[in-house]
């Protein structure tokens, strides 16, 4: 009878470790999920960035550079091929507009964007500064317990130079 209480004690214990291990598991699978597709979004981002010019950031027409010191959801930039290429967070993904085209998500579903920040210094000609942007993503992926939360931040300056 001790035995089998001993017994029953250490497997109810070992159980719990198992749940816990599954647990860590499954956030951990969120988490890379997240960073993969964020990675990916942002990485394209910044290549695209990095090659344009004339960035606008904010309201007005998107074909006029223009600062945005205090940030704002939308980007808009010339790409290097010379097409005019726009970001911008929608609800709760990121969305891409290439030319005349209509936007399209360039995170996934499972991924929820809760903040999407650009900040736009030296878009302007003739202010002596390089044209750079900063973009701060904070964005969670899972649900409950196995909820992720990222906070993603990249600095991108011009390539060509502009001062």
């Amino acid at each position: 009878m001790v035995a089998i209480s001993i017994f029953l004690i250490v497997m109810t214990i070992s159980m719990g470790s198992i749940i816990s291990v599954f647990d860590a598991n499954r956030k951990s699978r969120s988490l890379k999920t997240v960073l993969n597709n964020l990675n990916l979004a942002v990485e394209s981002m910044a290549k695209e960035m990095r090659f344009g010019e004339n960035y606008h950031c904010g309201p007005g027409a998107v074909t006029i550079p223009q600062n945005c010191p205090s940030g704002d959801t939308l980007m808009s930039f010339l790409s290097s091929d010379g097409v005019q290429i726009t970001y911008r967070l929608s609800g709760q993904t990121i969305e891409k507009k290439i030319g005349g085209e209509t936007y399209i998500a360039v995170t996934a579903p499972e991924i929820i964007i809760d903040d999407l920040v650009f900040y736009t210094l030296g878009a302007v000609s003739g202010d002596s500064l390089q044209p750079k942007v900063l973009v701060k993503i904070k964005s969670r992926a899972g649900a409950g317990g196995s909820q992720s939360d990222l906070t993603l931040q990249t600095l991108i300056s011009q390539r060509v130079l502009d001062l």
